[in-house]
């Protein structure tokens, strides 16, 4: 009896110990994916360049707040930029549009899953030299402008060919092709920003965000310049009188050229690094650094007053 009952013993003790061990890894990692939601490590996003100033603010605070993610951000055109996913090289994007459909029937063709979010809204601006004496247009002047029919006296300069900046213009003026003889295509906002700053006859078209507090290589330039105002004379409905960029325009809606700004996430995954971004891009910190940008939050951060009675 005594031999019987110490062999079920031993048979049970070995059964625990191999058993043990399974059960505890098994509630580690439970632990581990609860406690951490998102993957962690080093993962390439691709920025439409136009937007480096704002994005650099964020990634800034976002990698300061966590010492743990290595974003890696690749600085491009917008063509290149949708290029880039297309084929598959990177999979989280920062542009100033959705995709289109087309595109979309691309990166769905590889069953991932995907997480679109509009973070801020961008201003188009029109500068012209401090010597000039333009200081308003219209959207209708603007579109004859864009489609070379005024304005011959002037140069118009915007940034890369393959931009945002420019799909927008082309979408704007209803004009596939912006080859115009007076219409010029440099490389960046900051060569526009510098040439509109030497040249007296010269109109600038740039993102609004790269002309709140510049860097020093070009605020110099910044402090040549001013900003047009824009009357809607097309729209049915839209507000009278002329508007220069600013939150408050954008928030009444007062201000026709503008822009949303998006984070595309294809990774598949809603743990993933770009989740992660975009997830903060949307929080209330990431909205309180587009509010201190200038441009406008996609959802305004609301602010607490406590109010105390005196006695």
């Amino acid at each position: 009896m005594k031999n019987s009952f110490s062999t079920r013993s031993w048979w049970f003790v070995g059964l625990i110990g191999v058993g043990m061990p399974l059960f505890f890894q098994n509630c580690k990692h439970k632990t581990a994916a609860n406690s951490d939601r998102f993957v962690r490590d080093s993962s390439e996003f691709v920025v439409d360049e136009s937007f480096s100033p704002i994005v650099d603010e964020e990634l800034y605070i976002f990698r300061a707040l966590d010492s743990t993610v290595h974003p890696k951000i690749v600085y491009a055109p917008e063509n290149e930029a949708v290029n880039l996913l297309m084929a598959d090289s990177l999979r989280v994007a920062i542009l100033s549009r959705e995709l289109t459909a087309q595109e979309k029937n691309v990166l769905n063709s590889r069953n991932l899953k995907s997480n679109v979010y509009c973070f801020a809204i961008d201003a188009v601006a029109l500068i012209v030299n401090k010597q000039s004496s333009d200081t308003t247009i219209t959207v209708s002047e603007i579109k004859k402008m864009l489609h070379g029919d005024t304005k011959q006296d002037k140069n118009i300069v915007f940034d890369n060919p393959n931009s945002g900046l420019v799909n927008y213009l082309k979408e704007f003026s209803g004009s596939p092709i912006l080859k115009q003889k007076n219409i010029y295509a440099l490389k960046s906002n900051k060569d526009v920003i510098k040439y509109v700053s030497e040249h007296a006859n010269a109109i600038g078209i740039v993102g609004f965000s790269w002309l709140n507090d510049p860097d020093k290589d070009y605020a110099d330039a910044v402090g040549k310049v001013k900003i047009v105002g824009v009357s809607d004379d097309v729209s049915k409905n839209a507000p009278k009188g002329y508007f220069t960029p600013s939150q408050t325009t954008l928030a009444l809606k007062q201000y026709p050229l503008k822009r949303n700004l998006y984070i595309l996430n294809w990774t598949g995954s809603i743990y993933s690094l770009g989740m992660k971004f975009a997830e903060f891009l949307k929080g209330d910190r990431g909205q309180r650094i587009i509010l201190k940008s200038g441009l406008l939050p996609y959802d305004i951060p609301g602010r607490e007053i406590n109010i105390v009675k005196l006695k």
